[in-house]
């Protein structure tokens, strides 16, 4: 919390209660919040002692004024490396192609969700998560709902989707595990499409984003009364699935108390609500997910394992996108031909020499990185074709990293003295092994951080600080 307690938020919306709310959300992890009404207050602002020390800005679509693209235009003018978010009621994708092109960060639609609000500003303001991720922007394409939709052909991925299938057609609970962005929720939906309960309530809860003060409530309902602050009856998530289907992602994250009441729950197929005198027998069938092996988590003692029983009868793991290589060209197309749909954008071929580069990078984000990386370079290319040069940042970290490798293979090596004879800074030679070693290893950052004796975090770590590279 440290390192946020000085950052300083500038919100410019006219919408008091608005405003009150986004000040709260931000302020939960450490933010303080200037709120302005208009865009020449906001303009102004830039040049006080206050706007020196801004760290974001997020401002509404409709502040009065200026038109929102222009004036996201004249801040990143003003302070270029300021990072802007835009919220706004519409879901058009051609507003946020035109507000990443003003310069927008990233594109928030009303009602934002707190963890979609804190996720923006991390993305966009913590130099590790940017460098790691290569900054994806959020996509706002529409996920598909079928198993047609999951592209690849590496044995370890048509294993997961031939199990999936399988178990879509049954009733039983599901757990799918997977790092990050390799695809969960897609999944799931796909799952459920193909269910027997495809018609009946579905409902997606990310436990991570959800405060752990209210996740029980938002399970299991309580009654008016209950406790402090229960003014109103609440009806949980369970009861609501009744006959439906309830996805819990990041259930990893559920406090162990939570967790033992939940395997109560699915053992018994009946919901007590907190306060309730009585309990509601339910049908629900739970699918859900985590980053983490849950097997060894419980093994652990961080997770309980009567509910790892309950919830994981079917176990489904899905291959990070560096261990399916081989599917990155088929992805690659099919993402470029559903960015083309969208509207201002238009349909991109993609050469086969930026498809090596692609297929070079370690991708730490998975699918949906690859995805936003080749929405970004979509909306930044005028002509018909994607190039290398569509991808600075990955040409960073991988292509220009091949001139070193040969430099190796003539016998170069790295250089450790000055033309003046003197040793070169130790943070120079490292860079350059960093870089030879990306270079030899194209691109496989696991390999290449097992190579070097370092952890991958560590890896992506001194990217950053000895300024390798400079992905946005």
């Amino acid at each position: 919390m440290a390192e946020n307690e000085s950052r300083l938020l500038m919100l410019i919306d006219d919408e008091p209660a608005q405003s009150r709310l986004i000040a709260a959300l931000a302020a939960r992890e450490g933010w303080r919040t200037l709120v302005v009404r208009d865009s020449e207050t906001a303009i102004a602002t830039l040049g006080t002692r206050e706007g020196m020390q801004l760290s974001a800005i997020i401002l509404d679509q409709w502040v009065p004024g200026d038109d929102a693209c222009s004036l996201i235009e004249e801040l990143k003018s003003r302070r270029p490396a300021l990072p802007i978010l835009m919220l706004t009621a519409s879901a058009s994708p051609l507003l946020a192609v035109e507000a990443m092109r003003a310069g927008a960060t990233d594109y928030l639609i009303k009602p934002v969700a707190p963890d979609r609000l804190m996720q923006a500003l991390r993305s966009a303001t913590k130099r590790e998560a940017a460098k790691d991720e290569l900054q994806p922007l959020t996509e706002k394409m529409p996920a598909a709902l079928d198993f047609d939709a999951m592209i690849g052909t590496a044995p370890s991925f048509r294993t997961a989707l031939a199990r999936a299938a399988k178990a879509a057609r049954g009733h039983g609970s599901v757990l799918i595990e997977g790092e990050t962005g390799t695809g969960k929720e897609m999944l799931v939906r796909a799952m459920h499409a193909a269910s027997p309960r495809a018609k009946a309530p579905f409902r997606i809860i990310n436990v991570g984003g959800v405060p752990s003060s209210s996740i029980e409530s938002m399970l299991f309902g309580h009654e008016q009364g209950a406790f402090p602050g229960a003014f109103d009856r609440q009806i949980g998530a369970l009861q609501q699935c009744d006959g439906g289907t309830l996805f819990l992602d990041e259930i990893d994250r559920l406090d162990r108390p939570v967790q033992a009441r939940l395997a109560d729950c699915v053992e018994e197929g009946i919901v007590r609500p907190t306060g309730a005198r009585h309990g509601f027998r339910v049908d629900v069938r739970l699918l859900t997910a985590s980053n983490l092996p849950l097997a060894e988590f419980a093994e652990a003692g961080h997770f309980d394992e009567r509910l790892l029983a309950a919830i994981a009868p079917t176990t489904i793991v899905l291959p990070p996108l560096r261990e399916r290589q081989s599917d990155i060209p088929a992805l690659t197309r099919h993402f470029l031909a559903r960015i083309g749909e969208q509207p201002g954008l238009k349909h991109h071929s993609i050469t086969d020499s930026a498809l090596h580069l692609l297929a070079a990078f370690d991708w730490p984000g998975n699918v949906r990185q690859l995805q936003s990386v080749l929405f970004r370079a979509a909306v930044y290319c005028d002509g018909e074709t994607l190039t290398i040069e569509s991808f600075p940042q990955l040409l960073e970290l991988v292509g220009d990293f091949g001139h070193v490798a040969s430099a190796q293979q003539d016998g170069a090596g790295v250089q450790l003295y000055t033309a003046d004879g003197n040793l070169r800074p130790l943070e120079e030679i490292e860079a350059d092994v960093i870089r030879l070693a990306i270079g030899h290893y194209r691109g496989r950052m696991t390999e290449v951080a097992r190579r070097l004796g370092i952890g991958r975090s560590t890896l992506y770590r001194k990217l950053g600080e000895l300024g390798i590279d400079n992905a946005a």
